[in-house]
Order: structure tokens, then C-alpha cells, then sequence
């Protein structure tokens, strides 16, 4: 049997600076519970009370270490933090093994690793684990929301393992309502929402069926609504319109528009070889969700830009002439902004094009340090517009130099849509914020944005920042039908 280690407490405990006063009240809340999780909606400077609950359990519980689990791209994030909030420097744990031998074996008393590097010293960390009285704590939690994964799966299994368990995301439910059943079971292994996934999904399911049936209606909103009740005992959550700060208002403007004749013609059809396709071998896509969303983006993609599916063609996207008007308004004012893209040849081309008027990028294919000097280049005076991904940067950057967001399109996402909208409405802004979506008339940017409005009140609703009531005053369950039209066909049950 593995003796535990015994560790000096010659680590100074002490916070920098002082936490505002919603920030303390959470400490207080979860600062003894076994395991909690911290919901504050993104901007309210969750990294705060973590940091403070982990100088708490240093100082004055069991516990001698703390481990931080972040996504890679946030590392340098949290890294930053420490130095800002605390006299504390963590050990890093990355993907390099030969380089992870120290921080397994030195007396360091917080480690920040990524999801990956747990996953993969999986039995490193089952025999650190039985040496020490480790805390977690998993920032960005949503990214376990998939049961089904071998990444959630080893976080299950490793969960008993920690003295103290804390999760944190400010979008809980990041798509789906079922999105939060496995961040709940690393805390919990299924007291409050079950331990049958599958039975927690059939109930919370914002599926197309919902359309036009009042009874399931009735039976899904009743499942959403008694999600936080089941959970509140050890999370908590504050939103920002609950009067905890004072923000800007965030102010959405929508940019309507209609594709050019040669890009309609594309997307017309387009659509027409998918509802062909939804009937090929006589079934029908809902036999494969996976495929159908596939299918679906090649719509969205011409919308944005055709030549991400058909190199021969020639003209532009009509999204393009309003996003220069646009960055034209914004930078006349004095002002910078933040263009959003699902896709890399987006980002790559609009990035070369506005390089003169001082633009930078972030996407999925440039390292993570390249990534951080686009990030520091931003905040100087110089540059204005930075050109980035939702999958690359929408989280853990505070970008309040910007003002406005352009959503050139959008995928299926909750997450996405409401993680890089909030780059620019947090603490520290000045400024009246701006969310500019670009729709285009006629196409699947309607459904986008009828999809997101419903998951939105949905998501509001399971997290408990809304009533049920309020939630029937404003439900719509009416993508359900526009799919079909958009296809053009009456009998498809498509899932976004």
C-alpha cells in the first residue's frame, strides 16, 4: 500500500486582491462542500472564486494540492491568473511525459494540466492520487458534457479519487438540456439526475418532434424545470442581469441580406441534392444525426462563403459586401470588433485582405503560442479587427478592447454563439456592446437563428434562470417545422 506524502505548509495562502462581494458570497457557499459546482455566467470572473477556494483548502483543510484542468488554449490563461491573484506558482503538466516526471514527483502544491494530459497519464495520476489529498477542479466543465467519450469516461472513473471535486462553466447546458448530466455525475456519480443517461436524454430532449405536439411540450418543460431544483444544494449561479454588476447593455442587430444570384442558385441546389439524399436506400437522415448536421453545414457554408464547397466558383458571398460596411461603420468610430467564422479559409482570407487596417487571427490550425501573440497584438492600439474561430478562442480570453462581434455565420452551437459573444461583455467593459448577425434571407440562417433562440431559453430554463412560467411566455418550438421547409419536404425529422 502507497503511503501518502507528507508536505510542508511553507506555501503563503495569502489572495493579492480583494473578491468582489457575489465572488465571496459563492466562496462562502462551496467553500466546505465535498463537491460543487460554480455556474457563474461567463464575464463574472469564476477563475476569482476558484482561486480563492483553493488558498482556503490549502491553508486551512486537508487537502495539499490542488489540480487544475483546463483545455490547452486556457494553460497560459490560468498560469497568468495565479500571478495576478496569488504569490503562488503552479506546476505545469503537459503532454510532454518525459517533462511531467517532475511535477508527479516535486512537492508542488498546484498543478494546471489539460483535459489530454490527464487522459493520458491516466495511471500516473491513479498512483498520485493514493499519495496525496488531491482537490479538483475542472474549468470549462462542458467539455465532458458526452458521456459517451473516452475523455468523460476516464474523468468518471478517476472521480472518487479526489478528497474534493469542483466543476465550473458559464454554459452548463452547452447545447442540449442532457449536456449537463455527466459534469453532474463526476460530481455526484448520478444522486441527483440519475445514473441512466439515456433515460435523463429522452426527457430533456429539445428534439423536432416538439413542434406540433402540446403533450410532450408539457412533459419536456416540466423536465427542464426541476433539473436545478435536483442540483442547487451545492451549485450555485448568478447571471447578468441578476444585479450583481453593473454591465453595458448588449445590444443585437440583425443584418439581413440576400444571397447573390449566382450564390442562390448554388445553394438551391444544393438543397435539392440533400432532399434527394435524405430518401437514398429508402431511409430517411434520422437514421444518422451525425451525417444530417454534416449535410446541413454544406448549406450553411455556401451562405457564408461557396468557394469552401465548389472551387470554381467565381463571385463572392453577399455576406462580404455588408461585413465591409460594417468593419467600415466600426473603425470610423474609433472602435475595434471581433469577426466570427466557423471556418479557417474564412479567417485566412478575411485576414489578408483587412492586414493593412491592423487585423489578427486565431483559428484551430496555429499553435497555441501564436495564438496568444495574436491575443496580446489585439490589445494594442494598432489593431482593430480580429478574425478567429468559436472552436479556437471563444473562451477564457477577455477581450474588452472590442465593442462589437460580427457573426459572419453560425453553427448548431449554444456554446459557441454565447462563449464568443461574451468575449467582449465582461467585467472591465466600458462600452455599449454589439452582436451584428449576418443573416441571409430564404436560407438555413433563419433556422440557425430560430434553433439558437430555443436552445437559449431552454438552457435558461434547466439552469434555473428562468421559471417555467416565464419560459411558456417565450418558448417556440418552431424549428422543427422550418427545417422541413427549408429542405422542402414534410416528412424528414431533422436534429441540429
Amino acid at each position: 500500500m502507497l503511503k501518502r506524502v507528507k508536505l510542508k505548509n511553507d506555501i503563503k495562502t495569502e489572495a493579492k486582491l480583494k473578491a468582489f462581494d457575489y465572488q465571496k458570497e459563492a466562496f462562502e457557499t462551496v467553500k466546505d462542500l465535498e463537491y460543487a459546482a460554480i455556474f457563474h455566467e461567463q464575464g463574472l470572473g469564476k477563475t476569482k472564486i476558484a482561486i480563492d477556494l483553493l488558498l482556503y483548502w490549502l491553508k486551512e483543510t486537508s487537502i495539499d494540492t490542488v489540480l487544475i484542468v483546463t483545455k490547452k488554449q486556457l494553460v497560459n490563461n490560468w498560469k497568468n491568473e495565479f500571478e495576478t491573484h496569488t504569490f503562488i506558482k503552479p506546476t505545469i503538466l503537459s503532454n510532454d511525459k518525459a517533462n511531467n516526471y517532475y511535477a508527479f514527483t516535486s512537492p508542488s502544491r498546484v498543478i494546471i494540466t489539460n483535459f489530454e494530459s490527464l487522459q493520458t497519464e491516466r495511471q500516473q495520476f491513479e498512483l498520485y492520487l493514493k499519495t496525496r489529498y488531491v482537490a479538483i477542479i475542472i474549468d470549462e466543465s462542458a467539455k465532458l458534457k458526452n458521456p459517451k467519450s473516452n475523455l468523460t469516461q476516464t474523468f468518471l472513473e478517476l472521480a472518487p479519487l479526489f478528497k474534493k471535486r469542483v466543476i465550473m462553466t458559464g454554459t452548463p447546458v452547452a447545447n442540449r438540456p442532457y449536456d449537463i448530466w455527466s459534469q453532474i455525475y463526476f460530481l455526484d456519480s448520478g444522486k441527483s439526475l440519475g445514473t441512466d443517461f439515456n433515460d435523463f436524454k429522452d426527457s430533456t430532449d429539445l428534439s423536432n418532434d416538439l413542434a406540433e405536439n402540446e403533450c410532450l411540450q408539457n412533459d419536456f418543460e416540466l423536465s427542464l424545470a426541476g433539473i436545478y431544483a435536483k442540483i442547487q444544494s451545492f451549485s450555485v449561479r448568478e447571471t447578468k442581469n441578476s444585479g450583481i454588476i453593473v454591465l453595458p447593455n448588449k445590444i443585437y442587430i440583425r443584418h439581413e441580406l440576400d444571397l447573390y444570384d449566382e450564390q442562390f442558385q448554388l445553394y438551391e441546389k444544393i438543397r435539392n441534392e440533400l432532399r434527394v439524399e435524405a430518401f437514398k436506400g429508402g431511409k430517411r437522415w434520422v437514421d444518422d444525426s451525425s451525417a444530417v448536421v454534416k449535410r446541413l453545414l454544406r448549406l450553411s457554408q455556401i451562405t457564408s462563403n461557396p468557394m469552401l464547397i465548389d472551387d470554381s466558383y467565381n463571385g463572392k458571398s453577399a455576406k462580404e459586401k455588408v461585413l465591409d460596411e460594417l468593419i467600415s461603420d466600426i473603425l470610423s468610430k474609433g472602435e475595434k470588433c471581433i469577426v466570427w467564422t466557423n471556418y479557417i479559409e474564412n479567417v485566412d482570407n478575411l485576414h489578408n485582405k483587412y492586414k493593412n487596417l491592423g487585423s489578427v487571427k486565431i483559428h484551430g490550425s496555429m499553435k497555441i503560442d501564436d495564438r496568444n501573440k495574436s491575443v496580446e497584438k489585439f490589445r494594442l492600439p494598432d489593431y482593430k479587427i480580429l478574425f478567429a474561430t468559436p472552436a479556437s478562442a471563444k473562451e477564457g480570453l477577455t477581450l474588452t478592447q472590442a465593442n462589437n462581434v460580427i457573426f459572419y455565420d453560425r453553427g448548431f452551437s449554444l456554446d459557441d454563439y454565447l462563449q464568443a459573444q461574451d468575449r467582449i461583455h465582461r467585467i472591465s467593459q466600458k462600452k455599449i456592446c454589439y452582436v451584428h448577425n449576418l443573416i441571409a434571407l430564404n436560407t438555413i440562417d433563419e433556422w440557425i437563428d430560430i434553433l439558437l433562440s430555443a436552445k437559449a431559453k431552454a438552457a435558461a430554463l434547466a439552469q434555473g434562470d428562468i421559471t417555467i412560467e416565464e419560459y411558456r411566455e417565450i418558448a417556440d418550438y418552431s424549428f422543427g417545422e422550418i427545417v422541413k421547409e427549408i429542405l422542402n419536404t414534410s416528412e424528414d425529422n431533422i436534429y441540429g
